[in-house]
C-alpha cells in the first residue's frame, strides 16, 4: 500500500520570485512521481482541506522573504482557524479543516524556498532563487518517493518531524 501525498506550491507567478511555489509544482508535475498528486494556485483556501483530506501527507511549499537558503524543511501541525472566508489560509489552518471538516489527519510539511525579489511584476526567477528550486526540487523529489513508500506509523524520511534543511 502507498501513502497517498499532496504537494500544493502556492504564490504569485507574476511577482517574480513570489512564483517560487507554482514552480516547483509545474517542475513537480513533469517527474510524475506515483502516488503524488501535485498541485498550485495563488493562495491557500478552504477548498484545499478537502483535497488535503484525501491524502495522508500533504506538503505545502511557497517562497520565503528570508530565512536559510536554499530552504527550509519543517512539520506543520494543525492550526486554529481564526475565521473563514473567500480569504487565504495558512498551511496550519488546511491542516485543521480537513481534520475538523473532513475527519481526516494527514500530516503537513512547508517547504519554504528562499527567495530574493518580490518588488516588481514580472514572470521569472530571480537566478538565486531558481538555484535554491533546484535543490529544493532535488531533496523533495527524493523526500516524496520515500513517503510515498513508507509504511502506516513508519517514521517520516528524512530525519524525522524536527529536520531543518540550511544547505
Amino acid at each position: 500500500m502507498t501513502r497517498r501525498v499532496l504537494v500544493i506550491g502556492y504564490g504569485n507567478p507574476g511577482r517574480l520570485d513570489d512564483g517560487l511555489g507554482p514552480a516547483c509544482a509545474d517542475a513537480l508535475r513533469e517527474r510524475e512521481i506515483p502516488g503524488v498528486t501535485v498541485d498550485s494556485d495563488y493562495q491557500l483556501t478552504v477548498e484545499d482541506s478537502a483535497a488535503a483530506a484525501a491524502h495522508d501527507t500533504v506538503v505545502f511549499v511557497d517562497a520565503a522573504l528570508d530565512g536559510p537558503e536554499p530552504f527550509a524543511w519543517s512539520p506543520t501541525p494543525a492550526a486554529s482557524v481564526a475565521g473563514i472566508g473567500t480569504h487565504t489560509l495558512d498551511p496550519g489552518a488546511v491542516i485543521e479543516l480537513a481534520h475538523s471538516a473532513f475527519g481526516a489527519h494527514p500530516e503537513g510539511w512547508m517547504l519554504a524556498i528562499r527567495g530574493y525579489e518580490f518588488d516588481e511584476f514580472g514572470e521569472r526567477l530571480s537566478p538565486a532563487a531558481q538555484k535554491n528550486l533546484d535543490a529544493a526540487l532535488e531533496f523533495l523529489d527524493s523526500w516524496l518517493r520515500a513517503e510515498v513508500a513508507r509504511a502506516p506509523g513508519a517514521t517520516p524520511p528524512e530525519g524525522g518531524k524536527d529536520r531543518k534543511e540550511t544547505r
